[in-house]
């Protein structure tokens, strides 16, 4: 994923403003934790919804940003679009076979461009645009969170276009771990209650997965020779393994515990040098150095919606 800045700015200028550390990415000062919303329990009957947050660098065929994933303006833009959906619809097939009631699909890519309500399988709810309320994104009502099209964390070894969020961000650690987007993902969810049950992606991006969750069901759709080249499954191929593996995830879905992570939380978010952040640090809790920036809360989802969006 790299998010666009808001207001037609420059990443760079994003982040320089300090438009990164404040509330321009999300206000998200009361979203409820599981252990929050227990509290209220509802007497309705509960289907098998799943969050399936999509992204475009994990995609099967997919090796180079600017020829593939820049919105209208990659020379392959539209072939990249067309790969996406595939897999996207192979993973609502596969969650529906297996029971799943309900599937929402999050265009989780720079900005929610790359998805269509013309071909999105009909059987989902498709969710495009920026920016989105965090709260919106997923709740606790979700039975689980599959990921396709996922790629591994700023600084993964033998990973297709990796990063975090941003490709100026260098590093980002909770509570000390190295962490990217699928390790916040799974901890937000978690703290949600919501387990993560499959992902769709390259090699690195599934044993990014499954530090934290040893069990999941992964598609390994590509694998890198370098960060820009590397194997991939034929499209067809990747999307009969998706169906299999999101069938499976969901009829395995007793099998999963959300992923917690106890309180009080810190993250810590290292830019790169041209991307260090200007003098304002916003909702930081500290300014470690030059480029790297605190987030302090609670749990994870106090600390992390400081700073940054899913």
């Amino acid at each position: 994923m790299v998010h666009k800045a808001s207001g037609g700015i420059s990443r760079r200028e994003f982040f320089k403003s300090g438009v990164a550390t404040g509330a321009g990415i999300a206000t998200a000062g009361a979203i409820p934790s599981a252990r929050e919303t227990e509290q209220s329990p509802s007497n309705e009957p509960r289907g098998l919804k799943v969050l399936i947050i999509s992204d475009m660098e994990g995609v099967d065929g997919i090796f180079n940003w600017t020829d593939q994933c820049n919105p209208l303006k990659s020379p392959r833009w539209a072939e990249s679009q067309k790969l996406l959906t595939g897999e996207v619809n192979a993973a609502v097939e596969g969650l529906t076979a297996g029971g799943a009631t309900e599937v929402v699909v999050w265009d989780g890519h720079d900005g929610g461009e790359a998805l269509s309500a013309s071909d999105i399988h009909p059987k989902a709810r498709l969710l495009i645009g920026s920016p989105i309320p965090p709260i919106r994104e997923f709740d606790s009502t979700f039975s689980a969170i599959v990921f396709v099209g996922q790629h591994a964390m700023a600084g993964a070894k033998n990973a297709v276009l990796p990063h975090s969020f941003f490709f100026n961000i260098q590093n980002l650690w909770v509570n000390g771990r190295l962490a990217g987007e699928i390790g916040i993902r799974v901890m937000v969810a978690g703290e949600m209650g919501v387990p993560a049950i499959m992902l769709a992606g390259d090699t690195a991006a599934c044993s990014e997965i499954r530090e934290l969750v040893p069990q999941v069901e992964c598609a390994e759709v590509k694998s890198s020779v370098s960060s820009t080249a590397g194997y991939t499954l034929p499209h067809p191929v990747a999307c009969d393994l998706i169906r299999a593996k999101a069938e499976r995830a969901v009829t395995r879905l007793h099998e999963f515990k959300p992923y917690r992570i106890e309180g009080p939380v810190e993250v810590k978010v290292e830019f790169t040098t041209s991307a260090a952040p200007g003098p304002r640090i916003g909702r930081a809790s500290e300014r470690l150095d030059e480029r790297t920036l605190i987030y302090r809360g609670k749990n994870i989802i106090d600390a992390w919606f400081k700073f940054g969006r899913l």
